[in-house]
């Protein structure tokens, strides 16, 4: 009975260096393939035991940046809306100024061809009784 202990031992032991040999296959694969710069990542992701808590902050990192800038574009956006209405009453400032202006110069203008008017049948009587 004893015998069967055995033949389960060593078909273990020989499991074993299967595993080591392919673990260490794998680690002579990752440094012929990848970078150094890659190798430092693939460690840290050994490490972290692949849970992929580095695409979490990654992610939150994205999510952030994107918050960011979406609060400045709607910043930059409410600026510029700001200015143009800025802009709208100024320029309804100045052509209301300006049409006042013409109102009243066209009343001048209007006063000044009645005086025309009256001058030009003062001449035109005395240059008659002459």
């Amino acid at each position: 009975m004893e015998r069967p202990s055995l033949e389960f031992n060593l078909p273990d032991t020989h499991e074993e260096g299967k595993l080591y040999v392919v673990d260490s296959l794998n680690n002579l694969n990752k440094l012929n393939v990848c970078p150094a710069e890659s190798q430092h990542s693939l460690e840290e992701e050994e490490n972290t035991g692949g849970t992929g808590e580095r695409m979490a902050g990654s992610n939150t990192g994205n999510q952030c940046w994107f918050f960011i800038t979406f609060i400045l574009t709607l910043i930059v956006s409410l600026a510029l809306v700001s200015f143009v209405i800025f802009l709208i009453l100024q320029t309804r400032n100045e052509v209301d100024q300006i049409s006042s202006r013409l109102l009243s110069e066209k009343k001048n203008i209007e006063e000044l061809k009645k005086i025309n008017n009256i001058i030009l049948k003062r001449l035109n009587q005395s240059g008659i009784k002459e």
